[in-house]
C-alpha cells in the first residue's frame, strides 16, 4: 500500500486515448498507476476519458468507486495503433466530455498521458475552464522520436511546444527522452518518472539443460514497426546461420511492418527460424518470457521501454540499442550495439549464445536492476508531484468527493 500523504482528497482529470487492451506501453502505465491508486487511503478520485472502440456507444466501468473509466466511441479498427482520424475522434469528443463531467464536480488536476492528443485537450480545458494540467510524455508525441511521423512533427512541433510550455509539469520518461525534448522546449523544467514492472507477475525460471545442438532462442516482444528494428535482428540472424552459430527468433507482436517482415525471412531461408506470434495477451507474456534465452530489442528510439523492464525481471540477459531508455537500464545486464549495424547486433548475439554462464549471470543482474522498478514506489512519484502542482496553485479549494 501506497504512503499516506497529508492532504485532502484529490480530484483528478486523467486522459489518455488507449488503455488496455488498447495500444500499448502508455495504456499499461496508466493501468498500473490507477491499480496502485486503488489502494490508496484516503482515496485519490480519478476520472479517466480513454478510447472505445464501439462507433458510437460510450462505455463507463469502474475499478472502485472512486477510479472510473469513461470510453468515448473512437470506432478503433486496430488494437494497437490508432490513425489520425481516430486520433481527432478522441480529441473532439474526449474534450466534450471532460467539459460535461467538470461541469457535474470540479476537479483540482489534469493528468494527461502524451502530448497529443491527451495534452491537447488538457490544454483546451485550461484555456476554458482554468485546470492546471501535467503532461507525462511517452514517446512518439515527442518530436523527432520517430521518423514516420516527421511530416506530422513539422505540423505540430509549434502546438506541442505551446502545450508542454502552459503545462504545471512535464514529465519525461529517461534521461534521455527528456534530452530529445529540450531539443522541442530548451531548457523547459522536466521531471522524470520512469516505468514500472509487476515483479509478482514476471519473474526468472528455470530451464532445463538444453540438448546438444539446440538452437538458443532470442525473443523481440514489440510492434512490429520500422522504429523496432526487427528487420536488423533478421538480418543478424541470417548473418549467423550462415556461421553456423544455432540460434531461433520468436517475434511476438503486430504492426504496420508485419507483411515485410515475413517476406525478408523467407527471402532469406530463415522459415524455420522465425516464429511470428501476433498478439499475445498481456496475461500470457510471462509464458513467452519463459520460453526465451536472450531478449533483443534493436530499436531505434524507446521512451523506457516496458518490454524490456519485463524482459529484464524474468531473468533475461539483454541486447539492444545505443539509444534512451534501453542503454540507460544496463549494467553488467547485457550487451548494446549501435541501430542498424547488423554485424555488431550479430556479434553481440554469437557473444550470448555461445557463453551460457555470461547470459546465467547477465540474467541475474537483469533481475536485480528490475527490481529497483516497483509500481508502488513509482506511483508514489506520481502523487507526490500532483501535490506539488496543487501546492502551487494559489487560492484553489480542494475538492473532497465524500
Amino acid at each position: 500500500m501506497l504512503e499516506e500523504t497529508p492532504t485532502t482528497a484529490m480530484r483528478i482529470l486523467m486522459l489518455d486515448n488507449e488503455f488496455p487492451p488498447l495500444g500499448g506501453g502508455t495504456g499499461v502505465v496508466n493501468y498500473h498507476l490507477l491499480d496502485e491508486l486503488r489502494h490508496r487511503v484516503p482515496p485519490i478520485h480519478v476520472d479517466l476519458i480513454t478510447s472505445s472502440r464501439s462507433r458510437r456507444r460510450f462505455e463507463y466501468e469502474e475499478m472502485t468507486p472512486a477510479i472510473r473509466l469513461h470510453k468515448v466511441p473512437v470506432d478503433n479498427r486496430n488494437i494497437h495503433h490508432s490513425t489520425n482520424i481516430e486520433l481527432l475522434r478522441y480529441t473532439w469528443r474526449g474534450y466534450r466530455y471532460a467539459r460535461r463531467l467538470a461541469a457535474r464536480a470540479p476537479y483540482d488536476l489534469c493528468f494527461a498521458f502524451a502530448g497529443v492528443p491527451a495534452g491537447g485537450i488538457a490544454w483546451a480545458l485550461r484555456r476554458t475552464l482554468g485546470l492546471p494540467y501535467i503532461v507525462s510524455l511517452q514517446g512518439p508525441d515527442v518530436p523527432g522520436f520517430e521518423n514516420r511521423y516527421r511530416y506530422v512533427y513539422a505540423a505540430l512541433t509549434p502546438f506541442i511546444r505551446q502545450i508542454w510550455r502552459e503545462a504545471a509539469a512535464v514529465i519525461a520518461i529517461s534521461q534521455r527522452h527528456r534530452t530529445l525534448a529540450w531539443q522541442t522546449a530548451p531548457s523547459l523544467p522536466m521531471d522524470i518518472i520512469v516505468n514500472g514492472v509487476d515483479l509478482a507477475q514476471f519473474t526468472p525460471v528455470s530451464h532445463a539443460p538444453r540438448p546438444a545442438g539446440a538452437p538458443v532462442t532470442v525473443l523481440c516482444a514489440a510492434r512490429l514497426i520500422e522504429r523496432k528494428g526487427q528487420q536488423h535482428l533478421l538480418g543478424a540472424l541470417a548473418r549467423l546461420a550462415s556461421q553456423g552459430v544455432s540460434l531461433r527468433v520468436i517475434l511476438a507482436g503486430t504492426g504496420d511492418a508485419e507483411p515485410l517482415l515475413r517476406q525478408q525471412a523467407q527471402t532469406l531461408g530463415l522459415q524455420d527460424k522465425v516464429q511470428f506470434l501476433g498478439f499475445v495477451e498481456r496475461s500470457a507474456m510471462p509464458a513467452v518470457y519463459a520460453q526465451a534465452d536472450i531478449f533483443c530489442l534493436p530499436s531505434f528510439n524507446e521512451g523506457m521501454s516496458m518490454a524490456l523492464l519485463e524482459a529484464m525481471a524474468s531473468g533475461l540477459p539483454v541486447i539492444v540499442t545505443t539509444t534512451g531508455g534501453l542503454e540507460e537500464l544496463l549494467d553488467g545486464n547485457g550487451l548494446v550495439a549501435p541501430w542498424a549495424d547488423v554485424e555488431a547486433l550479430a556479434g553481440a548475439l554469437a557473444t550470448l549464445a555461445q557463453d551460457d554462464p555470461l547470459r546465467a549471470e547477465y540474467g541475474r543482474r537483469g533481475r536485480q536492476i528490475a527490481e529497483r522498478f516497483t509500481w508502488p514506489a513509482i506511483v508514489q512519484q506520481y502523487v507526490q508531484l500532483c501535490q506539488r502542482v496543487l501546492d502551487r496553485q494559489p487560492g484553489r479549494s480542494r475538492h473532497d468527493a465524500h
